[in-house]
């Protein structure tokens, strides 16, 4: 979903998800070609990972269609990436409006509770239909779920957590991210759905580009 696409959360935008995710499901696996598939970033972004690990980035938003659709692919691709490879989910924030839902990954992060609610968190708002763009209606939400109110609270409003959501839209202005779903590898490459022709194959150009850095290239 690019920037100027965000409000349009209808069935008009669900259909076009739909189209952009399968709607070029031919595209050539060719070699992926700079300024086509990807882009090549300068100056580099910030990584996370340690020495000796690949980072790969997945800048999202729980409101994107999407997103939504894209997660059970990330997911899977996710299950079977080498030791050398680690991933990491950044929600972004176009505007101010989407820091609630920054700061509910980061909580449920420092929770321990990803694995547990991130999936969940997409399926209350593209399934069953609920508003959580506010923090009130979050903190119901994962009440809700079983997590105790108190420490959820404690962590969305710690320093940790709004820190991360700084850093979270430094890195997503690194990448220059103009929608979501899309992927950065190892602070050097960027590509996405628009760029690659699906998001299927944009995997498939950062298994590629992942091969590149591993050799050095």
């Amino acid at each position: 979903m690019k920037r100027r696409e965000f409000t349009q959360l209808t069935t008009s935008a669900a259909l076009a998800s739909a189209a952009w995710w399968g709607g070029a499901a031919q595209a050539q696996a060719s070699r992926p070609k700079a300024g086509t598939d990807f882009q090549v970033l300068d100056p580099r972004a910030s990584v996370e990972a340690p020495a000796g690990k690949i980072e790969v980035v997945e800048f999202f938003w729980y409101s994107c269609g999407h997103c939504n659709a894209f997660e059970p692919a990330l997911e899977a691709w996710s299950s079977k990436l080498p030791k050398d490879v680690v991933l990491r989910r950044v929600p972004v924030a176009f505007q101010d409006s989407f820091v609630p839902q920054q700061r509910l990954y980061f909580t449920l992060e420092a929770m321990g509770l990803v694995k547990q609610l991130h999936g969940k968190v997409f399926a209350a708002i593209h399934v069953e239909k609920k508003n959580l763009s506010t923090g009130e209606a979050i903190l119901e939400w994962v009440v809700q779920q079983g997590v105790d109110k108190a420490k959820f609270l404690q962590q969305y409003n710690s320093f940790t957590v709004v820190t991360k959501v700084t850093k979270a839209t430094q890195l997503q202005n690194a990448y220059k991210v103009e929608g979501v779903p899309a992927l950065g590898i190892a602070g050097r490459f960027y590509t996405d759905g628009s760029m690659a022709g699906n998001m299927q194959r944009a995997l498939q150009v950062v298994d590629a580009l992942v091969a590149d850095v591993r050799a050095g290239r």
